[in-house]
């Protein structure tokens, strides 16, 4: 009695298929590209990076940024110029 193949799981399938279209790019150790994005970006696209990060920090804390006072975040304020302080 055969049962034939298995049911192919089309949600697994589709993510399969999609990863497979990702890129890939090896280095040596102590070879890779610098993490720093201003030759290839603008400041406003490291801005427009950054603010899904602030937003995530703000799920982690438990508040969203609306209901959070700018006094409240968790950020410190350094003018230019100012000394640097510890």
């Amino acid at each position: 009695m055969s049962s034939g193949p298995a049911p192919v799981d089309t949600a697994a399938e589709e993510r399969r298929r999609k990863r497979a279209a990702w890129p890939i790019r090896q280095f040596r150790l102590g070879g890779e590209p610098s993490e720093d994005l201003s030759a290839t970006t603008t400041a406003e696209g490291r801005l427009a990076m950054m603010w899904p990060l602030a937003v995530d920090a703000f799920c982690v804390r438990g508040v969203s940024s609306a209901a959070s006072p700018r006094a409240a975040w968790p950020v410190k304020v350094r003018r230019l110029g100012d000394p640097e302080a510890d």
